[in-house]
């Protein structure tokens, strides 16, 4: 949703490089750059305004004017703006000090409450709740089964009264639904209301009456994060004429150009609390605005992607399959690579992990030209492998392959080409596992959990590089003298330094990706 915007100020940014101090031109033309940026973007006006005013006061003061490298400052301060304007920090629900803790939602109609009904309720089931769905959508069309089929897929209970399609009082069903999640001990309420093609009269006296009926702890404002410039209009006029606590960001996995989320905490002083972000009730969470900061500025978002692989990773199972890596060559099987796989894809789409790291807008087309079919062919290919064959792929001769190829409607090729990356993944994971570094990368401290008396550590050390000057005048002097030729310090593929082809020996990933690897 935010390649636009974040390409704009990619490009910003590394007009910026280079640099040694800002002038006053430098910063109006930044600004006017980050302006276009926005505006393209289809955030509000009045957001403009304020954040690049914040933007230009910041780049002329002394943490700018007096920094090293003023490129990475004006970063800095971008993504502090963008932080601010996306509400500061993560709000949370607030529950009532006396259960039930009642959360009603409202907006148009599109907008996705039915199905973000469903998906708070998983999620508030996974925080230890016990949370009740109410239908008093009475209007739209099976919106009453719409909920009730959602609420059976998240496992959530339903109540559902009145059969709806224009039968019913739904103030009258969420008063009901209080009494029953009392008597039932449901801790949670979420009442899903009514919503429109427009904003009307009738829409609005309806929500405030239900409102009034149950006196919710959470109002939360529902919105479609692709309306563009509408949002803010929108949800002005459900501030004013219902009022909300928090808003609700639906389809945030849209293409298009996401204004909304940008905008609409700013301008109504609301919180965005949560992000729906796909088709499957667990793409819902927590809205963070530093993490949705760090996304549009492709500084990446490690927390959340370590949140997630804790939830999925069976902590033995990984043990086990660290503890296999760092033992004989081969330990680690064609077997625990195809569980290791499963348990990724339990993360979500590979593509949006994938996005989640550092520096990676830079391979959006190949990300979304990502065949997500593949690693069911992987899957495909293994499952067609008899056990002794899985651990001991090394005993995969051509009969074999052209075995596993029929059993899996694949090609040999195809059966070849896996077997082949699994010995190199499985030795290079083998040699991070030991301490010894990443291959091609001397010097580079081993992952948690390695001994660090290994033969890995050896050679590392062994092989590590004296660094030249910083200076290239000086460095290039040195090497002539040496008789060797001169370092190249160009970036690597993912922006890791480089020397002569290899990556720097003081490089360390961060800990969290350490943690995850």
């Amino acid at each position: 949703m935010f390649d636009t915007l974040q390409d704009r100020l990619q490009g910003t940014f590394k007009n910026l490089r280079g640099k040694g101090r800002l002038s006053e031109a430098d910063i109006d033309a930044t600004a006017r750059e980050i302006r276009i940026a926005l505006l393209e973007a289809d955030v509000a006006l009045p957001v403009v305004k304020t954040f690049v005013a914040g933007v230009k006061e910041r780049a002329r003061g002394p943490e700018v004017t007096q920094s090293v490298n003023p490129a990475q400052q004006v970063l800095s301060i971008v993504n502090d703006e963008l932080v601010t304007i996306l509400g500061g920090e993560t709000r949370r629900i607030r529950y009532a000090k006396t259960a039930p803790t009642v959360i009603m939602l409202a907006g148009l109609q599109g907008a996705g409450k039915t199905t973000l009904a469903g998906k708070l309720g998983l999620w508030l089931k996974k925080q230890g709740m016990s949370p009740m769905l109410v239908a008093a959508d009475l209007q739209r069309p099976n919106a009453v089964t719409q909920l009730q089929v959602v609420g059976g897929q998240a496992g959530v209970t339903v109540y559902a009264p009145q059969p709806g399609n224009g039968v019913g009082d739904p103030v009258q069903v969420a008063k009901d639904a209080i009494v029953e999640a009392r008597r039932t001990l449901h801790d949670v309420v979420v009442v899903d209301t009514a919503g429109r093609l427009g904003i009307d009269a009738e829409l609005m006296q309806q929500a405030a009456d239900i409102r009034d009926a149950v006196q919710p702890d959470e109002t939360l404002f529902v919105i479609d994060a692709m309306i563009g410039q509408d949002a803010v209009q929108t949800a002005q006029a459900f501030l004013d004429g219902v009022g909300f606590t928090g808003v609700v960001l639906s389809k945030l996995d849209g293409d298009a150009r996401g204004g909304a989320a940008l905008s609409i905490a700013q301008v109504t002083g609301r919180p965005v609390m949560f992000s729906s972000h796909g088709e499957k009730l667990t793409d819902f969470d927590l809205f963070h605005p530093d993490r949705m900061a760090g996304r549009i500025l492709d500084l990446g978002d490690l927390q959340t992607m370590m949140e997630r692989a804790e939830e999925v990773f069976d902590k033995d199972q990984a043990e086990k399959a660290a503890q296999k890596l760092a033992g004989k060559s081969g330990d680690f099987t064609l077997t625990d690579f195809m569980e290791q796989m499963q348990a990724v894809r339990k993360m979500g789409s590979l593509s949006k992990i994938m996005g989640m790291l550092p520096g990676m807008g830079q391979f959006k087309e190949q990300l979304a030209g990502f065949d997500e079919r593949e690693i069911d062919r992987i899957q495909a290919i293994i499952s067609s492998m008899t056990p002794f064959e899985r651990d001991n792929p090394k005993a995969i001769d051509g009969s074999r392959r052209s075995r596993i190829a029929k059993g899996s409607g694949t090609q040999v090729s195809d059966v070849n080409q896996l077997v082949d990356r699994f010995f190199e993944a499985r030795k290079m994971m083998q040699q991070m596992a030991r301490g010894g570094g990443m291959p091609g990368m001397p010097g580079m401290p081993g992952m948690p959990g390695a001994g660090g008396k290994g033969k890995g550590r050896q050679v590392a050390k062994k092989t590590k590089v004296k660094r030249g000057s910083g200076n290239p005048a000086k460095r290039a002097a040195e090497a002539k003298a040496s008789g060797s030729k001169p370092q190249d310090d160009g970036a690597g593929a993912f922006g890791f330094g480089q020397q002569g082809g290899k990556a720097d020996p003081d490089f360390e990933l961060p800990k969290e990706l350490r943690d995850l690897l």
